[in-house]
């Protein structure tokens, strides 16, 4: 349950940064992407070690690890917005929406298995 609400509380930063950077700066999808998933994915790691996994040593390996998961996001998301942005003409800011529940149920198997471990 913490981990859904911590989970939606990076999503939402993820989200409004991607609106705010792509539709607001005219920013490309994939670099807007790429910034805020990086803000969700700091912002998730900070509070799931401090209050889901109660984890607080190896804070370093720790982070590079969760990390790595949430790059998983940036690329899976942007492959998405390959397929359906730029080779179909679907909506970028619905690419980025559609993408949010399948990256953090990914990413919540990878942390549980890997970066929490």
């Amino acid at each position: 349950m913490r981990y859904t609400l911590i989970g939606g509380s990076g999503v939402t930063l993820d989200l409004v940064v991607f609106l705010l950077l792509h539709n607001t700066a005219g920013m490309d999808e994939q670099f807007a992407n790429a910034l805020g998933t990086t803000l969700g994915i700091t912002n998730n790691f900070v509070l799931n070690a401090l209050f889901t996994f109660e984890r607080r040593d190896r804070i370093v390996v720790r982070f590079l690890r969760f990390y790595a998961v949430g790059l998983t996001g940036i690329v899976l998301t942007n492959l998405l917005f390959l397929l359906f942005t730029d080779a179909l003409g679907t909506d970028a800011n619905l690419v980025k929406a559609a993408s949010l529940p399948l990256v953090l149920a990914l990413q919540f198997a990878l942390n549980r298995k890997w970066s929490f471990a």
